[in-house]
């Protein structure tokens, strides 16, 4: 594809209110995006409520600990991919971020249902990670496998352009490895089917979200 050249004509004969109306999509694209994320965080109650369980995992089983630290997980990445939407310069980079904000929050929905239907709180009194064999070694500075430490969520939101860009997908790749991670976790020592069947489409859909940020990140030369 040839890329565009603007020339001086070009300048003088672009409308005057151009950047405010770019502006204005953004701004138009930002609420709709928003709407998109309440309307996944209803659907994923939905979901949850659709996937009773016989049997209720306890209150410090391997569901209830990936339910809530998932959670968490989600909630990170939920930021990132709305500052990604807004921020973004690349146009691949706004839609990664646009689809991983609203689709993990519907994910966060789902597991927050689950939790109320086997009458437990949001958090328990268990540490980060308990459930996990090796979750007590995964946590570093409170935070959970792949999570930005407060100092690089603060230097994303401060990035602007291609460098906002490049460390959006670094540290999103990060996120998603320690994602999957925690939920290969559930997959292999969880027993309720509901959960685990769940857990596999998040597997899923985090690998296919990695090959794109990697070759993102490799296109834009990070």
């Amino acid at each position: 594809m040839t890329a565009a050249v603007t020339t001086d004509a070009d300048l003088d004969e672009a409308p005057a209110t151009d950047d405010g109306g770019r502006r204005g999509v953004r701004r138009f694209g930002t609420l709709a995006l928003a709407a998109a994320v309440v309307v996944g965080l209803l659907l994923g109650y939905a979901g949850g409520l659709l996937t009773p369980s016989l049997t209720r995992p306890g209150e410090n089983s391997v569901e209830a600990g990936f339910a809530r630290d998932m959670t968490t997980h989600h909630a990170q990445a939920v930021a990132m991919g709305l500052m990604a939407f807004q921020q973004g310069q690349d146009p691949e980079v706004r839609q990664i971020g646009g689809d991983i904000a609203t689709g993990q929050q519907g994910e966060i929905g789902t597991m927050q249902t689950w939790l109320r239907s086997w009458k437990l709180d949001p958090t328990g009194d268990q540490p980060p990670m308990a459930w996990m064999s090796d979750g007590a070694g995964l946590v570093k500075n409170g935070l959970m496998p792949g999570m930005a430490t407060p100092e690089e969520m603060a230097k994303l939101r401060a990035a602007q352009g291609r460098e906002f860009d490049v460390l959006f997908l670094q540290l999103m790749i990060q996120h998603h490895l320690g994602g999957v991670h925690m939920i290969q976790g559930v997959l292999d020592d969880g027993h309720d089917e509901d959960v685990l069947l769940v857990a596999q489409t998040m597997k899923n859909t985090q690998q296919k979200d990695l090959t794109n940020l990697q070759a993102a990140l490799k296109r834009l030369g990070g």
